[in-house]
């Protein structure tokens, strides 16, 4: 299983460990208008330096879109998702996966006894397992072509 067992630690070296969070009284529009300027697509919920919760476009489109809610006059914290599932830094690739898998979420935020971290998405796992596989390609072709050293 290629690359499933590298640790959350060395994918996190490889992505870097930016997490953009959001307290839990402010707004779902300032969170949505965070996620877009930011790019991403779920905000870490944190409140007085804890994870407490977190938002993601699902959340807004099922739980204020197709309930007809504002998202002005609704708070983060009255639509996050909590408790968190989450991970370590010595959780393997694998292990990620199947949490993500199992429990049908998007993002993993990795803790390490309460500190945040840095947060997982499934698209940074894919990435990682392609650029794997795309190496060992790249060595297999060495050797089949005789320049791989012996």
């Amino acid at each position: 299983m290629l690359g499933l067992n590298d640790t959350v630690e060395m994918i996190l070296k490889g992505k870097g460990c930016t997490v953009w969070t959001i307290a839990p009284e402010l707004s779902v529009y300032e969170a949505i208008e965070k996620m877009a300027e930011k790019s991403v697509g779920a905000l870490l919920v944190v409140s007085e330096g804890a994870l407490v919760g977190i938002i993601s476009e699902r959340d807004y489109a099922r739980r204020v879109i197709l309930r007809g809610r504002s998202s002005r006059a609704t708070a983060v914290k009255e639509i996050m998702t909590s408790p968190v599932f989450y991970v370590t830094r010595q959780h393997t690739l694998d292990e990620c996966m199947r949490i993500m898998n199992r429990c049908r979420i998007r993002h993993l935020p990795v803790l390490d006894g309460g500190t945040l971290l840095g947060i997982l998405s499934i698209g940074d796992l894919v990435k990682w397992v392609i650029s794997e596989q795309e190496g060992t390609i790249r060595q297999l072709q060495q050797y089949i072509a005789g320049g791989y050293p012996n």
